[in-house]
């Protein structure tokens, strides 16, 4: 096995119960992911985007087909097993910030951290460098409430980040940000996945998001449309 391949995905099928029928949300989906990829999952809503994500991010199980995500089937994970991946392996960012209101920036980013049982002193050091990685080691104390979208959406990046993990999946991260804001948290993860090697993939349909791929997988009606690799990015 190639030991750059971190994802495999074979005629992977998605289905959920509707009244006596059955919903297919993906159909027969076959692709691999490669460390260091900034990689797409593009589609109008309904594609199966986010069921697509959820299950690489081993919080859901595929019906049929099979999806193996850093070495480990995620059909045959138990609860604990899936929530390892998570904790160590995994970052997540999500186009609400889901910052908790009455902790400070450093807390938010920490708790990933207390999930793994580090020191103080370990966890102090991590958090200030992942706040320094967003540009944000200012705003330690600070609560959510005295953020900027702009800003909260760093600091979800941050605590995403925090862990080091080797994969990273966000959904829609820039959905509730203006342009400015947006082009900021794209190129702050852009240098995240060049300086730190960790393998983004992201669910979108915003422009923006798409101009800093390196690859496009297109989905449409649960099924993969097109796959393309992008040698020029619109913006680095």
């Amino acid at each position: 096995m190639d030991k750059n391949l971190i994802i495999e995905l074979k005629d992977l099928s998605k289905s959920y119960p509707v009244a006596d029928d059955s919903f297919f949300a993906l159909k027969n989906v076959t692709t691999q992911f490669f460390k260091g990829e900034f990689s797409g999952i593009v589609g109008p809503s309904g594609s199966g985007k986010t069921t697509l994500l959820n299950i690489i991010g081993s919080l859901d199980q595929p019906t049929t087909g099979s999806a193996t995500v850093l070495g480990r089937d995620i059909s045959n994970l138990s609860h604990q097993s899936s929530a390892d991946l998570r904790n160590y392996h995994i970052g997540f960012i999500f186009q609400v910030f889901n910052l908790l209101p009455v902790y400070t920036v450093f807390e938010n980013v920490e708790f990933a951290l207390l999930l793994q049982k580090k020191s103080s002193s370990e966890r102090k050091k991590a958090v200030m460098q992942a706040l320094e990685w967003v540009g944000l080691a200012d705003k330690a104390s600070k609560k959510p409430n005295k953020l900027s979208g702009g800003e909260s959406q760093r600091v979800a990046i941050a605590r995403a980040m925090v862990k080091k993990p080797e994969l990273l999946l966000a959904d829609e991260p820039t959905a509730n940000l203006d342009a400015e804001n947006a082009h900021g948290i794209l190129k702050t993860m852009k240098t995240l996945n060049r300086e730190l090697g960790t393998s983004f993939i992201f669910s979108t349909h915003d422009e923006k998001v798409m101009g800093y791929l390196n690859r496009i997988i297109h989905l449409r009606d649960g099924r993969i449309e097109n796959d393309e690799e992008i040698s020029n990015p619109k913006f680095t």
